[in-house]
């Protein structure tokens, strides 16, 4: 570091310690009121003098304060997009050394996602459905698709996930339900100008809580909304696993190995499992 380096982050240093001392002062006087007036002061005067700031503080303003220093050191957003960082070649990389038995899922997330996010205006949203049984990589792929495409993966404010039976449980709320998925979709994208929105468990999903997610992902005309409605959404489903599995252990007794599966064969059979009825409630 250079010698000017050094002395800017001496003194970033020395006030949040002004800081960090004036706020336990602070929070003290509220405890122990008595002889802390002059104390304040004092506290006070020193961390003036350390951090170059010369209003008093309270309350909300410490941690405000406290924010804007932090935000000195790196880069610090509001909307969550500087957390975008769309490494596609580190997710087919990881795809490639960590994902096992799957290379049609291999080959359609890598394609389908960077075609999307190369388009500067794409007309809709990117939908993309995982099936198969428990333990075939489909959460394990979701979390390496977030951590790819945002740094702080599943934690960005830029991703939500949904687990059916767990934040939508009970039918007599579902109305509520539909309300706050809408909500939390509608903010979402407003906020970030890229979202990923995973839903786990989505043939449980009620069909209202369908209806309420359908508008976000259906094609739109207005071009000056392309960037608002930049979106990716991705349903992970046990439905389809017996149909998978099927044909994997045909080409298995017939002597062919799995990567002979396309997606020009399976598609097919796929789509008619999921067509099947379902129940009343279920998507």
């Amino acid at each position: 570091w250079s010698r000017a380096r050094f002395e800017a982050v001496k003194k970033h240093l020395g006030a949040v310690g002004a800081l960090s001392k004036q706020y336990w002062q602070y929070l003290a006087c509220k405890v122990w009121q008595e002889g802390c007036e002059e104390e304040e002061n004092k506290e006070e005067e020193e961390f003036h003098r350390r951090s170059g700031w010369g209003l008093p503080l309270v309350g909300q303003d410490y941690l405000e304060l406290f924010s804007a220093w932090y935000c000195s050191f790196g880069k610090c957003c509001k909307t969550g997009d500087c957390q975008i960082i769309n490494n596609i070649t580190g997710l087919e990389a990881d795809l490639n050394r960590q994902l096992h038995g799957q290379h049609l899922a291999k080959e359609v997330i890598v394609h389908a996602v960077q075609e999307f996010l190369q388009n500067p205006r794409p007309d809709k949203a990117l939908v993309l459905s995982f099936h198969g049984w428990s333990g075939t990589g489909k959460n394990f792929v979701a979390r390496m698709l977030a951590s790819h495409l945002y740094q702080d993966g599943l934690k960005s404010k830029c991703v939500k996930l949904f687990i059916s039976l767990f934040h939508f449980p009970h039918h007599k709320y579902m109305d509520s339900y539909k309300a706050q998925l809408k909500k939390q979709i509608s903010e979402t994208l407003q906020l970030c100008k890229q979202s990923l929105f995973i839903f786990d468990e989505a043939e449980k999903l009620h069909f209202s809580l369908l209806d309420a997610i359908k508008p976000f992902m259906a094609r739109y005309d207005n071009k000056d909304q392309a960037d608002y409605q930049r979106a990716i959404f991705l349903f992970l489903s046990n439905l389809g696993g017996n149909i998978i599995n099927e044909v994997a252990l045909d080409f298995w007794r017939a002597g062919r190995v799995r990567e002979e599966i396309s997606m020009e064969f399976l598609e097919p059979q796929l789509r008619a499992e999921l067509q099947e009825p379902a129940g009343k409630s279920w998507a």
